[in-house]
């Protein structure tokens, strides 16, 4: 006789309760334009393969366990110490490592909309999250992130998926109003965000999570890092997985971040294109929240002079039907009525811009 096993009931509660994070889509085949998840459009330093090609032999060994040479790399750059850094299998594993380690009733914050991850993490360690409503002028309530009360509050910034950005006095503001962790997301401040690394020497509840994936074009490879106090860093040391950074992935991630003019050149072209974009959507007279991150939020006009929810998810489809995947992020009021473009070379830029003239000329919008 089969043994059933239901696994479901047998889960515990909080995560019978949990919805996966949905990372964007990822197409099958080839022609397609993927504008979609914030990769970068241009290949990591050329100086990769060889090193790559130098740990091939080595892969029967384990990795360095605390990536210690990238800390001291990292901590190099910041004026700070290896004990101040640590590594993770992306910066999406250094989030849980400091949820399970600071969130406690009453839970964790966050601004709405942001990284959809947070409820994720929140969720898989049985505790609540807090939301903070931004309105349309996406400006930061530092009074009300205070009231919060949060263990710990996670604050994008740049903010997903606007690419709004808050400055480092209003990160400091809300660092002297608070009583817990304040975790400043960093994945897209390369791209024009004012970071909050050198307030790291000033206040002990702070902590600057970033990513190699987007500036540095290693999204394939999964690392990130943090920036904290000892005390802190050393807590999160002890929930992390021995060997949670690959060989590779520490040899790819240091040779990145030690080619300094590569990584500027690429991320200059990456702002250009981005600010030509952007001129292009205003002679549209389309709506488009200033970003200093890779990509545009961006609120469609159809030729009829409609915007909303109707008229974003339109044109996401007519895009997605040129093979050309955008983003649209129908669950929020704020959110429902825009698409947000990564930002690609020019020549998908320019594929992108003639896709939505198309979509304007199309009859049904006259």
């Amino acid at each position: 006789m089969k043994k059933t096993f239901d696994a479901f009931q047998r889960a515990r509660s909080h995560i019978q309760q949990l919805h996966a994070y949905e990372p964007g889509e990822q197409p099958q085949g080839d022609g397609w334009t993927k504008l979609n998840t914030n990769e970068n459009p241009y290949p990591p330093t050329p100086k990769l393969a060889a090193v790559l090609a130098g740990e091939v032999n080595q892969l029967r060994l384990y990795p360095e366990p605390r990536s210690l040479q990238l800390r001291q790399a990292i901590a190099g750059r910041y004026g700070l110490s290896a004990a101040n850094v640590i590594l993770g299998n992306g910066s999406d594993n250094l989030l849980d490592l400091i949820t399970r380690c600071f969130v406690s009733a009453p839970g964790a914050g966050h601004t709405v909309p942001s990284y959809s991850l947070y409820p994720v993490v929140c969720g898989m360690s049985g505790q609540p999250l807090i939301d903070l409503p931004f309105d349309r002028s996406m400006q930061l309530d530092v009074a009300a992130l205070a009231a919060t009360d949060a263990k710990v509050f996670f604050l994008t910034n740049p903010n997903a998926p606007t690419g709004v950005a808050f400055s480092r006095s209003e990160i400091e503001a809300a660092l002297q109003a608070i009583d817990g962790l304040l975790v400043v997301d960093e994945a897209y401040v390369d791209f024009g965000g004012e970071t909050a690394i050198p307030l790291l020497r000033e206040y002990e509840n702070l902590i600057v999570v970033r990513t190699f994936s987007k500036s540095y074009a290693l999204a394939g490879m999964r690392v990130g890092y943090a920036l904290a106090n000892e005390g802190i860093i050393a807590l999160l040391d002890r929930v992390r997985d021995a060997y949670n950074v690959d060989r590779i992935a520490q040899a790819a991630a240091l040779a990145a971040f030690e080619d300094v003019d590569y990584f500027e050149a690429q991320r200059e072209k990456v702002i250009a294109t981005r600010e030509t974009l952007r001129a292009q959507l205003d002679e549209l007279g389309w709506f488009t929240y200033p970003s200093a991150a890779n990509f545009l939020f961006t609120e469609p006009l159809s030729s009829s002079g409609a915007t909303g929810a109707e008229v974003a998810a339109e044109l996401f489809g007519f895009l997605k039907e040129r093979r050309i995947l955008v983003r649209y992020f129908p669950n929020h009021p704020l959110t429902c009525a825009f698409i947000r473009v990564s930002i690609g070379t020019d020549a998908q830029m320019k594929l992108f811009i003639q896709s939505i003239q198309s979509w304007l000329d199309n009859a049904p919008h006259k």
